[in-house]
This record gives C-alpha cells, sequence and structure tokens, in this order.
C-alpha cells in the first residue's frame, strides 16, 4: 500500500508504508533504536524526513510499529506445535529448538528484536525500554500459556520465567556469533534438566 506525504516543497513523496516499516524493522534489529538515525531511516527508505515525520509522528513511534511488525510475523510462538508435544521436556525442546532457528535464520538478522531490544538505553527513551519490557513480560505468559497442558500452574510459571531467560541468552550469544550447533548444545542441557524432574513417560494432563 502507498502512502503520500508532502515534503517542504509540498512536493508528495509516495512509498509503500508496509516496506518502509519493514526496512525500518530491519536496521532497529540490527543496530538496536540508538545506533539508527532519521538519516539512516530516510536513505534506507528512499524518502525524506519530512515525509517520514508526516507518515510516522516520529522515529519513536516508527520504531513501535516496527516491534510490532517483528512481533506479528517473525517473533511469534508456535503454539500449536508446542502444545501437540507428548511430554514437557518435548515441549521445551520445540520451543527452544524453534528459537534457536529464529535467531540464527542466515536470511535475517542474528538475534530477537523484543529479547534483546531497548535492554539498557538513554533515559529520555525509558518509555521506549517499558514498552520492550512489557513485550516480553507477555511472552513469558506465552509461554506459560503453551506449556499449560503439562505441569502444575505453579511449575509453568516458574519454568516459563526460566526459559525466557534461557531465550534470551540465546538471543544474546546469536548476536555474538554463536553457531546454530553451539546453541543447540543449551537445548540439550535445559531439556535434560526438565526431563530429569519429571517421570520419563509424563504425557499432557
Amino acid at each position: 500500500m502507498e502512502s503520500k506525504a508532502k515534503s517542504r516543497g509540498g512536493r508528495p513523496w509516495s512509498f509503500d508504508r508496509q516496506k518502509a516499516v519493514e526496512t525500518a524493522m530491519r536496521l532497529f534489529w540490527r543496530h538496536g533504536y540508538e545506533g539508527v538515525s532519521i538519516g539512516d531511516l530516510t536513505n534506507e527508505i528512499g524518502i525524506a524526513p519530512p515525509s517520514l515525520y508526516a507518515a510516522f509522528g516520529s522515529k519513536a513511534e516508527l520504531y513501535r510499529e516496527a516491534v510490532t511488525r517483528y512481533e506479528e510475523t517473525l517473533g511469534c510462538l508456535d503454539v500449536a506445535s508446542i502444545k501437540s508435544a507428548g511430554s514437557l521436556a518435548d515441549a521445551v525442546r520445540v520451543l527452544l529448538e524453534g528459537a534457536v532457528r529464529a535467531v540464527t535464520d542466515p536470511h535475517l538478522e542474528r538475534g530477537c528484536l523484543i529479547s534483546s531490544g531497548m535492554v539498557a538505553c538513554h533515559p529520555e527513551h525509558a518509555p521506549l525500554a517499558r514498552a520492550a519490557a512489557t513485550r516480553r513480560d507477555a511472552m513469558r505468559e506465552r509461554i506459560g500459556e503453551a506449556l499449560q497442558p503439562f505441569a502444575r500452574a505453579d511449575e509453568v510459571r516458574r519454568l516459563a520465567r526460566h526459559l525466557a531467560a534461557v531465550m534470551q541468552g540465546i538471543s544474546i550469544q546469536a548476536r555474538d556469533g554463536s553457531e546454530p550447533a553451539e546453541l543447540q548444545e543449551i537445548v540439550e542441557d535445559v531439556v535434560a534438566g526438565v526431563a530429569a524432574r519429571l517421570p520419563k513417560d509424563a504425557r499432557k494432563h
């Protein structure tokens, strides 16, 4: 879908809004919010600053829209696959192996925009950091929801927090250059720990 805004001289600038958000998402994903300037965004999108402000209001609003796009298209959990696993350990494997694939996809940026985004920032960007933390909390809740068929509520809450921390660590290590095979070792250790705490034939209940 094309959007139209006017430059300072009144000449309309046309651009594809969805592609603009996708471009911004990749830039923020690669460099972080503070590592991307308005100039970087306008150069990559192919519009002038006035057009960007007319379309999105601010860099912060474009960032929020880009993170929402990421969350809706690339950062979602495959809840159905997790719930269809045969045991809690299998469900954890599905979850973590999916995370490893996502953060090491050779066609995308390394790491997870939500897990590792806005962990630290300048005080003036605190609202964005709080919003990022809220998204991480929501991800932890979704992990817990996916694991509900396999354990009691108190176990699920504790495990979901642990797995969210593991996934955040996997994201950071992927950004640092760890290979999928190395991250798979983390998956194996976590799955083994979960399996050791439960009967081998534990099933959904």
